[in-house]
């Protein structure tokens, strides 16, 4: 989803082919699924690192096309591993029947059961959670994996989910970003799943890192990434900055705040947007700079 100005230059002008494998550097090539969406852009991105044995990042969707285009990509090499971002419906699914067919082991940060993302008045978002991954091996911030011809380094980075984790390839100066950090869109942040405050944690984090390349599982890589990452925590700033200065006019519930913040957004991401408006006002309440009111049919949020 972006909400986001032009200032951050965000690059929309992708056209990856789809069910085939490109070859992007040394180490890695990509496969890209044939799910383009206002939350995928132009579709899932899925990630071989190797030559002569392969990993695997994000397999995507349970998308038999999809499958069939990795297994051709793959060839007959071995595949140990098959590392997932985070667990929602266009990363993982792919995951089990991918690892039927090579017997690799799956890695991720886990699986808490916090079910699919509600927006307010019931709204779900297009990326529900995947309810039936479980990762073979649980990684934390900083575990390795190595054989070899590579090494991938765990990052953790929640904040779009609770289980978010990017992934660092050392040799080629590569991070593997999931939907923390995306070249087309800002990322959406939805509780109870996704946190504000985590989110930018997550972002200052990545600046004290030194890649020098990302690939995201959406949309184009971005080099230089720190300039980009720098440009998105002051996004958010700005945006809560918006938000508290209609608090001042007085009470208003996320759908007020939504109307007048995103009005220049297509009304498809409405949903999206609220959601990013309520993790918005959680960071904010946390901070103790505002308030929230229960209400019957919609929340107030007021400054504290």
């Amino acid at each position: 989803m972006s909400d986001a100005p032009a200032s951050l230059n965000f690059e929309r002008n992708f056209a990856p082919p789809y069910g085939v494998a490109e070859r992007l550097s040394p180490l890695v090539s990509r496969v890209v699924c044939s799910n383009p969406g206002p939350f995928t852009f132009t579709g899932t991105a899925t990630y071989l690192i190797g030559r002569k044995s392969l990993a695997v990042i994000d397999p995507g969707p349970a998308e038999p096309r999809h499958l069939e285009a990795l297994l051709q990509a793959i060839g007959g090499r071995p595949v140990s591993h098959i590392f997932i971002t985070h667990t929602h419906l266009d990363h993982s699914p792919l995951a089990a029947l991918l690892k039927a067919q090579t017997g690799a082991k799956t890695v991720a940060f886990g699986l808490r059961d916090s079910g699919s993302p509600a927006a307010p008045q019931g709204v779900r978002l297009d990326t529900g959670r995947d309810p039936h991954f479980a990762p073979d091996i649980a990684a934390g911030d900083g575990d390795t994996v190595e054989t070899s011809e590579w090494r991938i380094d765990a990052v953790f980075t929640p904040g779009h989910t609770f289980d978010h984790m990017a992934y660092a390839l050392p040799d080629e100066g590569a991070l593997f970003p999931g939907d923390h950090v995306m070249a087309w869109s800002t990322s959406v942040v939805a509780p109870p799943d996704g946190n504000m405050g985590d989110y930018l944690r997550s972002l200052d984090k990545l600046l004290t890192r030194e890649d020098e390349i990302y690939w995201p599982t959406h949309g184009p890589p971005r080099k230089e990434p720190q300039a980009l990452v720098r440009a998105l925590i002051a996004h958010r700033r700005m945006r809560e900055g918006a938000i508290l200065a209609r608090l001042k006019d007085g009470g208003k519930d996320v759908g007020s705040l939504v109307a007048a913040i995103y009005a220049d957004v297509d009304p498809r991401l409405h949903a999206a947007a609220a959601q990013t408006t309520l993790a918005h006002l959680e960071h904010l309440i946390e901070q103790g700079k505002a308030v929230r009111e229960q209400a019957p049919s919609q929340d107030i949020y007021r400054l504290s």
